[in-house]
This record gives structure tokens, C-alpha cells and sequence, in this order.
């Protein structure tokens, strides 16, 4: 089987300004790079119509009237700081949910064996009633409970390799005995979450926070603990909040791995779940700011999801 790229036109509409670092580009560097690969493993679909009741689950009803009034006519309206929607915004976001939702159905349904998501805005900083750090919607963990709520999953995991804690993700899952989310980033930094203090009400919050400089080397030896903490759960499905900014030339963050490393982390997270999850995996793309690093991350992220069998 092949595995699922899910995408949509409308993440161009998301302009957030000039300079800001999650911009236009970055998604369409990475579709562009899948399409001059042509490879033939892979099965592009868009995302589906989006159905705005998914998201009750995962955020409040006032917080979703308020961004649903935040989007203007024209021009740009801030949501925090960092945040920033434009008119094209409101179709972005919803597809960037979406997609998790078509790629979940896509692999439940075996239309593919698993999926990547390159979409934006990103959202594992999108806390249950704030948007932050460029995130909206909280696009994984809405694909969490929708996991939970349709297909009736006992058992998710939501592994988080971007180089910022996804506090928004951890926000919403600390009480929830159902989902284990395990996060490697770097500390202390943006947003000054990430405690490995911080263990969830059931002991399902795995937090490995790393230093400014960490090595590929470093991660990779402090990743087996991720790796064991997914061996104990032992989920019946897997999501990547799949974060390409711990790579040494993103200009936001300061640890130290290659694009090679991306494809290590994703191999050996497959083979060690292909005993518990049976190869159910979706990944969605969060943070990464090099053009170049981040084209050829997602390509070696997603090289280790067509080889796994």
C-alpha cells in the first residue's frame, strides 16, 4: 500500500506579513519537493470538507466563536503576539484540521498505510482556549479525539519531535488517560513549557527536554526513553506532531540535527509500534523554518513512512 500525502490549495490564503517566519513558503517548498520526486509510493489526496463539530472536543465553544470572528475582511488581525490571520485564514485553518481528520478515515479505511499532512497553519502551541505560537486550531489533537470518538481507540499517541514543547497539546490531554503524549524540544525556551516535571494525571505526559547545542547523537540516545515510554503504553495508533526546526540550520532554535536524522527517528518509532499500533500512523507537519532543511526533512521523514511495511 501506498502512503497518503494530504494536502490543500488553500494554506497560500494564511498570509500572516512579510517576514514573518510561518509563511506561504514553507508548505509549498515541501509540495514542490514531492512533486519533482514524483514518487510513485505516494498517493496525494486533498483535504475533506470540514465538519467545524470536530472541534468541540479539543477546544472551547467560546474560543471557537472567537476565532471564528477574528478573521477580517481585509488586512491582518494578531490572535496573540506571534499569531496572525489574514481573510484567507479561515479556509486555511480549517483545512489544515481537516487533513488530519481525511488522513485518519484514509488509513482506517485503507485507501493507504499511512500519511503525512503538509498543511498550515500548525497547531500543537493552540491550547484548549488560546490560540499561540502560530497555531490556531490544535490540529493533532483534534485528530486525537477524533481517533477516540468515531473509531472508538482506547490508546493514542501524539510523539511531538518539533524543537518547541507543544504545550498546547499537553494542555488539553494532561487529564486524559486515553491519549499519551510524549515531547522532545528544546529547554528552557519558547514557550517555557516542558517540565519533565510535568507527568499528566495518569502518568501520560513524557516531556525530554534538551539543551541549546544538543548533538544528533545527543537526541537520538535521549529519544530511546520516548521510545521506551511508547513500549509501555503501547497505542493502537500513532500521530506525529512532525516539527523540523531541532534541524542545525533552522534559523529558530539551536539544536543540532540533520535531515538524516528525521528519517532515524521515524524508522525507529515504526518498527518499534508495528507490534501494538499495526502500522497506524498519521503525521502532521508543525514547525521548521529552513526552506531547504525543511524539504529535505519531510522527504526523509516521509522515505521512512513509505519503506515501512
Amino acid at each position: 500500500m501506498k502512503t497518503g500525502l494530504i494536502t490543500s490549495n488553500t494554506y497560500q490564503n494564511h498570509y500572516t506579513g512579510d517576514g514573518h517566519p510561518e509563511k506561504i513558503d514553507r508548505v509549498t517548498a515541501v509540495i514542490d519537493n514531492f512533486k519533482k520526486q514524483d514518487n510513485k509510493n505516494l498517493l496525494w489526496k486533498k483535504a475533506s470538507i470540514f465538519n467545524q463539530s470536530l472541534l468541540v472536543k479539543t477546544h472551547s465553544s467560546e474560543y471557537i466563536n472567537q476565532v471564528n470572528l477574528s478573521f477580517p475582511n481585509n488586512g491582518l488581525t494578531f490572535l496573540d503576539g506571534d499569531t496572525v490571520v489574514s481573510p484567507g485564514s479561515k479556509e486555511a485553518t480549517k483545512d489544515a484540521v481537516a487533513s488530519i481528520i481525511t488522513a485518519i478515515d484514509g488509513v482506517q479505511n485503507k485507501d493507504f498505510k499511512n500519511a503525512f499532512c503538509a498543511v498550515r497553519p500548525p497547531g500543537h502551541h493552540a491550547e484548549k482556549n488560546k490560540a499561540m505560537g502560530f497555531c490556531i486550531y490544535n490540529n493533532v489533537a483534534v485528530g486525537a479525539n477524533y481517533l477516540i470518538e468515531k473509531y472508538k481507540y482506547k490508546k493514542v499517541a501524539i510523539i511531538d519531535f518539533d524543537v518547541h514543547h507543544g504545550n498546547g497539546t499537553q494542555d488539553i490531554f494532561y487529564n486524559n488517560e486515553k491519549v499519551l503524549y510524549i515531547s522532545t524540544h528544546q529547554y528552557p525556551y519558547y514557550p517555557g513549557t516542558g517540565s519533565e516535571k510535568d507527568k499528566g494525571k495518569f502518568n501520560n505526559i513524557f516531556n525530554i527536554p534538551l539543551e541549546a547545542g544538543t548533538t544528533a547523537e545527543e537526541y537520538l540516545n535521549a529519544y530511546e526513553y520516548a521510545l521506551n515510554k511508547l513500549k509501555e503504553f503501547k497505542p493502537e495508533f500513532l500521530l506525529f506532531s512532525a516539527g523540523f526546526d531541532a534541524h542545525i540550520d533552522d534559523p529558530l532554535a539551536q539544536l543540532r540535527l540533520r535531515s538524516e536524522d528525521f528519517y532515524k527517528i521515524t524508522k525507529r518509532t515504526l518498527e518499534l509500534s508495528k507490534s501494538f499500533c499495526s502500522g497506524n500512523v498519521v503525521s502532521i507537519l508543525e514547525g521548521g523554518y529552513d526552506l531547504k532543511a525543511l524539504q529535505n526533512s519531510t522527504r526523509r521523514h516521509v522515505d521512512a513512512l513509505i519503506e515501512f511495511n
